[in-house]
């Protein structure tokens, strides 16, 4: 594993980024948009039936350090028969929400609940889904590759209404993993994955930002396969891995709202997956077929590190104190007590 840029502070980083990107940005023409909004009053309805509780706001704890341990959670071991995947972990209330997909043709979906009592149960079936983030209304946003869009969900009771399906006239190839700004902004992952469940598709694999009006714009196709997506405490970087056997995790700064060029944060990584982002900025990035967990300052050091004892795939904290990474597999979750809070979705 090499690292691109060691710094001690994350500001020296966030300059550096900008002075050698800004100008490369200045020179580029805008790429064609797309639009497609989700119904405004279907989505103040399905807010309205459920109840959210207040995210943690406080910044609390510290950073690890060294090798850390997983610990997997019996009760969520799959029941499938057919091999698959556990992605897209979010934390509603006093639950964890996680997609469970197979490798059957159509890529069949559901996403599960672990409850507060340890029990998991399907809280949507037939859903399409893979990666999940959480809106300000408490609203599962999904990528659906089974609708080549985004999709969203409530988790009480299943109602799903559509975000975007398509760029420039075609649809999207199999969004992925997503990142949720505090004014609703959306960024996703959109790889070739799950391509097969529909027809149609882009002719390259993509990342993407949808504004707050469903307008969509491409923020880099020089990704292979770009997967985990995921925002800076303050929402001034956005990190995206993607890559395969030779990946990367790139930065890209944000300013008035609009991602920069992307600058290589770290190489070398054998097919980094989702991610999970704390309080303080550090990144929790998955290696999918290596099964490890590497955790990186703002600054692209390494500081810490887990085995787990089947492929990864996702990040996410939760808990009670927001202090828990639930990691999502092969048919597996795993948890890490930590000290310290983890960011929003």
């Amino acid at each position: 594993m090499t690292t691109t840029k060691k710094a001690t502070q994350k500001s020296l980083f966030i300059s550096s980024l900008m002075v050698g990107l800004l100008a490369t940005l200045a020179g580029c023409e805008k790429k064609p948009a797309d639009t497609s909004v989700a119904n405004d009053a279907a989505t103040s309805s399905i807010a309205a039936e459920i109840s959210v509780a207040a995210p943690v706001a406080a910044c609390d704890g510290t950073a690890p350090a060294g090798d850390l341990t997983p610990v997997r959670i019996e009760a969520a071991n799959t029941t499938r028969t057919e091999p698959g995947l556990f992605e897209g972990p979010v934390w509603i209330n006093d639950s964890l929400y996680f997609s469970d997909f197979i490798f059957t043709d159509g890529f069949a979906s559901r996403i599960q609940k672990l409850g507060a009592d340890g029990t998991v149960t399907t809280a949507i079936e037939d859903s399409g889904s893979n990666g999940l983030a959480v809106d300000n209304k408490g609203l599962l946003v999904a990528g659906t590759h089974k609708y080549k869009g985004l999709s969203l969900f409530n988790p009480a009771t299943g109602e799903r209404t559509l975000i975007v399906d398509q760029f420039n006239g075609n649809p999207f190839n199999s969004p992925n993993d997503i990142a949720i700004a505090k004014d609703g902004t959306i960024y996703f992952t959109d790889p070739a994955f799950q391509r097969d469940a529909a027809p149609g598709g882009q002719e390259k694999t993509g990342v993407y930002r949808v504004a707050t009006d469903g307008t969509v714009t491409l923020v880099d196709d020089t990704i292979s396969n770009p997967n985990g997506i995921a925002l800076s405490p303050e929402e001034d970087v956005l990190y995206v891995n993607g890559g395969g056997e030779q990946g990367l995790l790139r930065a890209y700064p944000i300013v008035d709202g609009m991602p920069q060029a992307g600058k290589d944060l770290v190489t070398g990584i054998s097919i980094p997956d989702g991610m999970a982002i704390d309080c303080l900025g550090n990144i929790y990035l998955t290696e999918h077929i290596a099964r490890q967990l590497r955790v990186y300052t703002p600054a692209g050091e390494q500081i810490a590190q887990a085995t787990t004892d089947a492929n990864l795939t996702n990040a996410a904290f939760g808990g009670a104190e927001g202090k828990t990474l639930f990691l999502t597999g092969a048919g597996s979750l795993w948890k890490i007590e930590l000290d310290i809070t983890g960011s929003s979705y």
